[in-house]
């Protein structure tokens, strides 16, 4: 999925409006919860070898927090990748460009609900 599809979709669902807080990544994006600006996700343009792959060119991932129960056999799954500059046992990067988008889909709510207080 593209990133501003992506962008657009997370909007309309969760009614969050993406929030760029780098000057030196203005592309960055940070999706945060309504009343308690938790993250849940974060949107990165970042160098595909920052993940693992054996590349330099850009990619982007949307990093998302999972169940640490679920994140080895998450991660054996196409496009699922160790956390970019986050923390590894509770988030995963999501390479936009090789994952299934229902999978991608299903892991943003996850993400939701696992970073949701009452």
């Amino acid at each position: 999925m593209p990133p501003i599809i992506l962008s657009s979709h997370i909007q309309q669902r969760y009614g969050v409006e993406p929030e760029y807080p780098w000057a030196k990544f203005p592309d960055y994006a940070v999706f945060r919860h309504c009343h308690h600006r938790k993250w849940f996700a974060v949107l990165m343009n970042i160098e595909a070898n920052k993940i693992g792959l054996n590349a330099i060119e850009k990619i982007w991932v949307l990093n998302v927090k999972a169940k640490p129960e679920e994140i080895g056999s998450l991660r054996m799954i196409k496009g699922v990748y160790p956390a970019y500059h986050m923390n590894k046992e509770h988030w995963l990067s999501l390479n936009l460009a090789e994952i299934d988008e229902r999978l991608l889909n299903e892991l943003i709510d996850e993400s939701f609900s696992l970073t949701f207080k009452k």
